[in-house]
């Protein structure tokens, strides 16, 4: 279908279109560049692979005779050059078919195998307009949704005055959010790529997941606990321009360093700063309502026992299906539940305050430069909810994605204890309850997440946290008041009778 036709005005338009579709690039597709002589095809391909690269002087040489040159890259990128084949069988030793697997193929003459290259690909002909050039774009639904968005970036960026802006891939995470960098000058920003939820099945009372575990479904929660985090004097990221219906944010960079030293493990100082900066939210009051910006409020939604059921639920609806190779029983799932709402209920006298959701390794940000709890980097906080503040302590004590030396563990935990003693009527065993409560109820959720990351969204690398996940429940269920979750745990199989 077509998407579209642009006018590039010159050599830099030329080259910010480069790099503005490789952010629409996923492995698998093919762009096929046809069109004028001189137009800036070549242009485009050496912009788009350097865009991938991050490096605006790789050397990108013509794969003229050579037909094909590869790169390997973050994304790897195979680029074609079909003018001098003689028939499209060449186009099997030329390796296109393996180079899709995993990767992108540029392919330059396109026409001279029409019929042997995929249906499906970004079609971009390139024609002499003026002192310019017009690109008419082509491609099916899924990559044309793509480029429109990769477009609508760009286009905001301009209304932001920033219409020269260099964009590079930062991250993507386990939902459709990604992020990249936008460079303005000697300045760097985040943009956070953020498009509405899209609505799920209906599960109960008329509702689907998203709404009833208060996933946010757009970026107006973060705009708003952005501000809060930052009037109560912690490290979240400004937001410099938006546009809310869109989805679509220039934020403050706070940094690249983290939590984490070059293997991977745990600094100590870093994460014992970051429990103490938990300390010092969970000792101010919170606010239930806090303002957008654009004139509407937004209300913090609550840790209820909805949202408690529909987490842990993932362990019977994914986790247990794949463990033993059959669903969960009704007899197993109604125990499980039953065991849930009476924890749920023990949570009632808990002390509440924000709660992040995700306050661990992948969302801290260490800022050497600054003091206090300003060195702490807060970026993912949308799912805020008002819940026990104990869940956030368990989510970074037991960090998911990192192995947490037990000595470590406990020295954090008791910092915090220590930190939050000084708070009025702060009752150590009722947080440490609510605490195993907590841990308890994230990791059931996460088994169940890493589960459906693999075999619904086909991001099965997420499985390599299972054995640490496993293993944080188990501690976890240490707590007498856990017993009978521990006892259905055994009879489940999912932990031995010796855990």
């Amino acid at each position: 279908m077509l998407v579209g036709t642009i006018h590039l005005s010159d050599e830099a338009e030329t080259i910010r279109f480069g790099e503005d579709i490789a952010r629409a690039l996923r492995p698998g597709d093919l762009v096929a560049l046809s069109g004028d002589l001189g137009a800036g095809k070549s242009t485009f391909a050496r912009a788009l692979i350097r865009a991938v690269a991050d490096d605006e002087f790789l050397e990108v040489p013509s794969p003229t005779f050579t037909l094909v040159q590869s790169y390997t890259l973050r994304l790897p990128i195979a680029h074609f050059d079909l003018y001098r084949i003689a028939e499209t069988a060449e186009l099997d030793e030329l390796g296109l078919e393996e180079a899709l697997e995993d990767g992108i193929c540029l392919v330059e003459w396109p026409e001279r195998a029409e019929d042997a290259l995929p249906a499906e690909r970004l079609a971009l002909r390139f024609l002499h307009e003026g002192t310019g050039r017009r690109v008419e774009i082509e491609a099916p639904d899924a990559i044309a949704a793509r480029v429109r968005r990769t477009l609508d970036i760009r286009a905001f960026l301009a209304g932001a005055g920033y219409p020269d802006a260099r964009r590079r891939h930062l991250t993507g995470d386990a939902s459709v959010r990604a992020y990249e960098h936008v460079y303005v000058g000697g300045q760097r920003f985040v943009l956070m790529d953020s498009p509405r939820h899209p609505p799920g099945p209906i599960l109960e009372n008329g509702k689907y997941y998203q709404q009833i575990a208060h996933i946010a479904e757009d970026v107006r929660p973060f705009v708003a606990i952005a501000a809060y985090l930052g009037s109560r004097g912690f490290a979240a990221p400004a937001v410099f321009h938006h546009d809310l219906d869109r989805g679509i944010l220039l934020l403050e960079d706070l940094g690249s360093e983290g939590v984490l030293d070059p293997e991977g493990r745990p600094i100590a100082e870093r994460y014992l700063e970051s429990v103490a900066v938990l300390a010092e939210l969970h000792s101010q009051p919170v606010s239930k309502t806090i303002p957008i910006g654009d004139g509407a409020n937004f209300r913090i939604p609550d840790f209820d026992h909805d949202a408690i059921q529909i987490e842990v639920s993932l362990l019977t609806d994914w986790y247990l299906p794949w463990r033993t190779g059959s669903p969960a029983s009704d007899t197993l799932r109604a125990e499980y539940r039953a065991i849930w709402t009476s924890l749920a209920s023990r949570l009632a006298s808990a002390e509440k305050n924000l709660l992040l959701r995700d306050f661990h390794s992948p969302n801290i940000i260490w800022r050497p430069q600054a003091q206090g709890v300003d060195r702490v980097g807060i970026i993912d906080f949308q799912d805020a909810m008002i819940g026990p503040a104990a869940y956030d302590v368990a989510s970074l004590v037991q960090d998911a994605r990192v192995d947490v030396p037990v000595e470590l563990a406990q020295q954090m935990l008791e910092r915090y204890l220590d930190l939050r003693a000084r708070s009025e009527n702060f009752d150590r065993d009722a947080f440490l309850k609510a605490w195993h409560i907590m841990a308890a109820q994230r990791n059931c959720k996460l088994v169940g997440i890493w589960v459906r990351l693999m075999q619904r969204d086909s991001k099965p690398a997420y499985m390599r946290h299972m054995p640490r996940t496993l293993e944080n429940l188990r501690v976890a269920l240490g707590h007498p008041c856990l017993s009978p979750l521990r006892d259905w745990c055994r009879k489940a199989g999912i932990l031995s009778d010796e855990s």
